[in-house]
């Protein structure tokens, strides 16, 4: 496994983190010894660093997560969220977050997390969240309850406006560094690195659009990335080629992010995310796949409140 530093932060992350969404049922009823199974799997790999949230199962994928790690809590390091508690269920006022770390500690069984981070702040008005939703991770933060703070969300100029407007140790962006989408090199990390924030990357298969399965979700992406993405799956699979595979190099290797951030119970799909760290990519087949994608990648759906796209 490759570790990176995690920006100013100083942590030493693997280039591969593990997404817990799963963990909560998330995509479908995950038994809990493969769940447990997973986490174990994951730090056999070496990955070290863990993304979680409550609204990840309310609770269940911290709940399994601690039960997982309970005894090797100091060799791995953890984050999650508070904000977003469901669906359409969204509590960013100071007492909120603080209740939501308070639960999450207790499910994760430790004194602390790693990184904490308000959830999708773009399903909100801002104003609150870069005020007292922001000052409340700073207390925290000084309490000694998180090491470091940020947030996350989809839309690039509300992950911008965050990193400008706050001081954030990270931020986490998902489905902007993909075979259909590069804003988060073209947009967001260039503003954080004049602000020395750190950027977690997240969902390199595009949410399931760069799987051979497809989307299992419901996802309001417009049709032209949708047929991009039908496009490089068939592209790929002439090639002989799994186009997660390829979605995951490119993310992992290209993204200049020290860490890429996979969610999956399945211990195929986690070693094969493990792999894209170091296998060589077919560069010529990544040629003919951005060519693909040339008019798409700069292409967003919308996510949240308009007004923060």
């Amino acid at each position: 496994m490759q570790y990176n530093t995690l920006g100013s932060t100083g942590l030493k992350v693997s280039a591969v983190s593990f997404g817990t969404a799963p963990l909560g049922d998330m995509f479908g009823s995950a038994d809990e010894t493969a769940a447990l199974d997973a986490v174990h799997r994951a730090v056999d790999t070496g990955i070290n660093f863990f993304d979680s949230s409550p609204y990840y199962g309310q609770g269940l994928a911290e709940r399994r997560l601690g039960r997982a790690v309970a005894g090797i809590r100091d060799e791995v390091l953890i984050g999650t969220k508070a904000g977003r508690n469901g669906a359409n269920d969204f509590d960013f006022s100071p007492n909120g977050i603080r209740t939501s770390l308070e639960r999450s500690l207790e499910l994760l069984g430790t004194d602390h997390v790693d990184v904490f981070q308000l959830h999708d702040i773009e399903f909100v008005s801002l104003d609150g969240v870069f005020g007292d939703a922001y000052a409340e991770l700073v207390s925290l933060r000084d309490e000694g309850k998180c090491r470091y703070i940020g947030m996350t969300g989809y839309p690039m100029h509300t992950l911008a406006r965050a990193v400008t407007e706050t001081d954030l140790d990270v931020i986490l962006s998902y489905a902007h560094f993909t075979l259909l989408n590069t804003e988060l090199e073209t947009v967001l990390a260039p503003v954080c690195r004049d602000n020395d924030t750190a950027v977690i990357n997240a969902a390199a298969v595009a949410l399931g659009l760069l799987t051979p399965a497809g989307l299992r979700i419901d996802l309001p992406a417009p049709q032209e990335i949708l047929d991009a993405a039908r496009a490089v799956s068939a592209l790929c699979a002439a090639r002989g080629v799994d186009v997660s595979f390829l979605a995951n190099q490119f993310s992992i290797q290209r993204s200049g992010c020290a860490t890429t951030v996979i969610g999956t119970t399945k211990a195929k799909n986690l070693d094969a995310a493990v792999a894209a760290v170091s296998a060589p990519i077919d560069e010529e087949l990544l040629a003919d796949v951005l060519a693909i994608t040339d008019g798409v990648r700069s292409t967003s759906w919308i996510s949240g409140l308009p007004e923060n796209n």
